[in-house]
C-alpha cells in the first residue's frame, strides 16, 4: 500500500506544523573551524521557530543537551516549544536522512504518516554519514502516525510541492545513477505520486555550482504559494551559475500546475560567491525554510543578503522574514531547510 493508494499526500512547507525537527550541529569534520558560528545560527532559528511550533532537537546525550539548554538561554527561546531527544547523530541534515511527512483528511479526521525514504549519502559520497539512515529506525515510537517504505533512494531536498498535486525536482539529482540505476524517469515519476501523492511531475536541470546533492531543488527553486515559484537567477554571464540557472528558468516558463496554467515566477538573485578552501560553496537564498510564524531565510553578508529579504518579504506577507548569518553553516555544504524536516499539523 502506498499513502496515494490510502488518500495521504505531502502538504506544502506554508501549511500548519505542529513542529519543525532539527539536528544539534556537533560533527567537527563538518565544520573543522567556527562551529560555534554554526551553533549561533541554530540558536537563532530555534528562538524563532519556537514562537509559533514546537522544536524537536536531536542531541547526542544528556550532557550535550545542558550544554545546547546553556547556548539557547542567551536567547529569548519559547521553553514550553521545546523538546530535547537524545540520540547520537553524525550531522545536520535531517532533511534528507529524517521523515518526509504525509497527511489525509480533514477536521477530527486527519491522519499524518511519513515516507521513510532510503538514505545513501547522497549517492555514497560520505559512507560515514549513510549511518543517520538508520536514526528513524531506532526512534520510531517518537515519529507520528503510519510509516511508509518507499525502497528507493532520495533525499528530502530534492523534492518540492505546492500542496495541490505537483511536485518539483531536478534531472541531475533523481535521475543520477549513483541514487537508482534501474530505475528510469517514468518509474521515478511513479514513485513520487505513489508516495507524495501528487499527480504532475515537473523537472528541472542542474543545481548550483558547488553543490555536492547533485542539485537539489532546494537550492533553485520553492513554491511560495500554490501557483508562484520563487527561482535563483544569475544575470552575470561570467558567473558559473549563469547558463545553469537560465536554463532551468526558461524550463519554468513553460510548466504549468495541474489546471494546466502558467506559474507566477519571481527572480530571486544569488549571493556573492562564498569560497572556503578554494572551493565554491552552494550559498543560496533559496534555502529558506517556512515555519508557522516566520521565514527564515540564510544570508551571506553579501550585497544582495537585502535584496533577497525584501523579495521573500513581499511574497510572504503573513510571516516574518528573518535573515540568519548561515556564512559558515554553508561550508557543510547545506544551510537552514537541508538542515530542518516539518512536521504537519492535523489539528486544524
Amino acid at each position: 500500500m502506498t499513502p496515494q493508494s490510502q488518500g495521504f499526500s505531502m502538504p506544502a512547507e506554508w501549511a500548519p506544523h505542529e513542529a519543525t525537527w532539527l539536528s544539534w550541529p556537533n560533527n567537527k569534520d563538518t565544520w573543522t573551524e567556527g562551529i560555534e558560528a554554526v551553533e549561533s545560527a541554530f540558536a537563532h532559528e530555534i528562538e524563532c521557530l519556537s514562537e509559533g511550533e514546537t522544536v524537536k532537537i536531536l542531541v547526542d546525550s544528556d550532557q550535550e543537551q545542558e550544554r545546547v539548554r546553556s547556548i539557547l538561554n542567551q536567547r529569548q527561546v519559547r521553553w514550553g516549544n521545546v523538546r530535547f531527544i537524545v540520540h547520537p547523530t553524525v550531522d545536520v541534515w535531517i532533511r534528507d536522512y529524517g521523515p518526509n511527512f504525509v497527511t489525509r483528511g480533514t477536521g477530527s479526521k486527519r491522519e499524518i504518516g511519513y515516507n521513510k525514504w532510503i538514505f545513501n549519502a547522497w549517492g555514497n559520497k560520505y559512507a560515514d554519514l549513510a549511518t543517520d539512515t538508520r536514526i528513524f529506525d531506532d526512534l520510531a515510537s517518537r515519529v507520528p502516525g503510519r510509516r511508509f517504505e518507499p525502497g528507493i533512494v532520495l533525499e528530502g531536498g530534492s523534492i518540492e510541492v505546492n500542496g495541490e498535486g505537483v511536485v518539483l525536482t531536478t534531472e541531475q539529482c533523481l535521475l543520477n545513477k549513483n541514487r537508482n540505476p534501474k530505475l528510469d524517469r517514468g518509474a521515478i515519476e511513479r514513485k513520487l505520486k505513489e508516495h507524495l501523492g501528487v499527480q504532475k511531475v515537473l523537472w528541472l536541470a542542474e543545481g548550483v555550482e558547488g553543490d555536492d546533492t547533485d542539485g537539489h531543488i532546494d537550492d533553485i527553486a520553492r513554491f511560495t504559494d500554490p501557483r508562484t515559484i520563487v527561482a535563483v537567477y544569475e544575470d552575470d554571464p561570467a558567473d558559473a551559475n549563469h547558463k545553469i540557472l537560465h536554463d532551468n528558468w526558461e524550463r519554468l516558463e513553460s510548466m504549468t500546475d495541474n489546471r494546466g496554467e502558467p506559474f507566477r515566477l519571481v527572480k530571486l538573485p544569488m549571493p556573492d560567491p562564498v569560497i572556503y578552501d578554494g572551493h565554491r560553496l552552494p550559498a543560496s537564498y533559496a534555502n529558506f525554510l517556512i515555519a508557522n510564524k516566520h521565514v527564515l531565510v540564510p544570508i551571506f553578508g553579501s550585497r544582495n543578503d537585502r535584496k533577497a529579504l525584501e523579495i521573500l518579504d513581499a511574497l510572504f506577507p503573513h510571516r516574518k522574514v528573518v535573515g540568519i548569518n548561515c556564512k559558515v553553516m554553508v561550508r557543510g555544504f547545506g544551510t537552514l531547510h537541508c538542515a530542518s524536516q516539518q512536521e504537519p499539523s492535523i489539528r486544524y
